[in-house]
């Protein structure tokens, strides 16, 4: 829509003024041509000359009077013009001025309606995450899907020989498992192959889970999981292979430090996933079988707050008050344990700002003869050989 301006009115309102004011001039008969219809001069007594003259001014002054009345006719009928058209164009600036402010109004009131939707929107999708990231990794896992090999190992000794494999997300479908289902692999790592079964990093994902998500796993394969015992048994114990488990550390001092040991598998679910570890390497210390006997986590069976399979019975005597569970002692994490020892990488993540007793724990790992603080922790394993 055009506005016309100040400049413009004017222009206009003079045109119109001077359409008007010659066509009623041009209306009114020339007072020069009042009784020369001809051009013949009779001549008259004097005393009618006389009389003509004095009626000639009479009709002179009412000729000027005449034009006088249309001149102020003009006038006021400009004036009123003037008027009128002013009056047109300040109701007309009004008009626009409350069209704009209700357009504005109700422009305003659709970014408001959006800007809430918009909010609605967030609060639903963090709670999705939320949900998610408490729930199994595999939510649907019984879906048809083509796997790309048993396992890491496997995927990269069969691609890596025409093409370099990236490390990121794949389908596996190892050996004895009902289904395939997605894991991470490392594949840039001391030579690649490696499949992750837990990494922790920011302590974004709570490790306080209960017996039945530790069997199928939780948390996101990009960033924070537990990949499920389930799984880590049908890799680990494939026919005709080996496996190897490697463990890496950082500190909160951002010092890294590992654990190896050259094999590792685990029992079944029957008897509770219980852990077997071959001969260590590292820099960490083994804290799975520490220093003493009862600190001896190998060959001990899984354990969480609701499904109590460690060695405390019927209490453990570390401290006072005995310890009844190991789990409820390191805040209702899962984990090997026997007597509660001295590895537990499930432990609460300090970031997570609680109040705890233990945090992620490998404490053969010590500074000036402390327990060294652990920030984030990965565990992988990687086939060795085949028997």
């Amino acid at each position: 829509m055009i506005y016309p301006n100040r400049s413009t009115a004017l222009i206009f309102l003079n045109i119109i003024f001077f359409i008007w004011t010659d066509s009623i001039v041009h209306s009114v008969e020339p007072c020069s041509a009042m009784g020369n219809s001809t051009a013949t001069v009779v001549a008259k007594p004097a005393s009618l000359v006389t009389k003509n003259l004095s009626t000639d001014n009479v009709e002179k002054k009412k000729s000027e009077a005449s034009s006088d009345s249309q001149a102020k006719l003009l006038r006021e009928g400009k004036h009123y013009m003037c008027r009128n058209l002013q009056n047109s164009l300040i109701e007309y600036a009004r008009s626009t001025k409350k069209m704009i402010r209700n357009m504005m109004d109700d422009h305003q009131s659709s970014l408001d309606y959006l800007s809430n939707q918009i909010n609605e929107l967030m609060s639903r999708v963090m709670q999705l995450n939320a949900d998610m990231s408490r729930k199994p990794i595999d939510v649907f896992p019984h879906r048809a899907v083509q796997s790309h090999g048993l396992d890491c190992s496997d995927i990269k000794d069969t691609f890596g020989s025409v093409t370099k494999t990236p490390t990121g997300l794949y389908i596996i479908h190892p050996e004895g498992a009902s289904y395939p289902f997605e894991v991470l692999c490392e594949m840039d790592f001391r030579g690649g192959g490696w499949t992750v079964i837990q990494k922790r990093t920011e302590g974004t994902v709570e490790f306080q889970r209960t017996w039945s998500e530790y069997l199928d796993g939780f948390g996101d394969l990009s960033g924070e999981f537990w990949i499920g015992l389930r799984k880590i048994f049908h890799i680990a114990n494939q026919k005709a292979t080996s496996f190897m488990l490697y463990i890496d550390l950082e500190s909160e001092d951002d010092m890294y430090a590992y654990a190896s040991y050259d094999s590792f598998w685990l029992e079944d679910e029957a008897c509770s996933f219980k852990i077997h570890l071959g001969r260590y390497s590292g820099n960490a210390g083994d804290a799975f079988r520490g220093y003493r006997k009862e600190d001896n986590q190998d060959t001990l069976p899984f354990s969480t707050f609701d499904v109590d399979n460690d060695g405390c019975y019927p209490a453990c005597s570390l401290q006072e008050p005995p310890i009844k569970s190991c789990s409820n002692f390191s805040g209702n994490t899962g984990w090997w344990f026997n007597q509660c020892g001295l590895a537990n990488l499930n432990g609460v993540h300090r970031f997570t700002r609680k109040m705890l007793v233990s945090g992620i724990q490998w404490d053969t790992w010590k500074v000036d003869n402390k327990p060294v603080k652990i920030k984030s922790v990965s565990m992988k394993i990687r086939r060795t050989y085949y028997r």
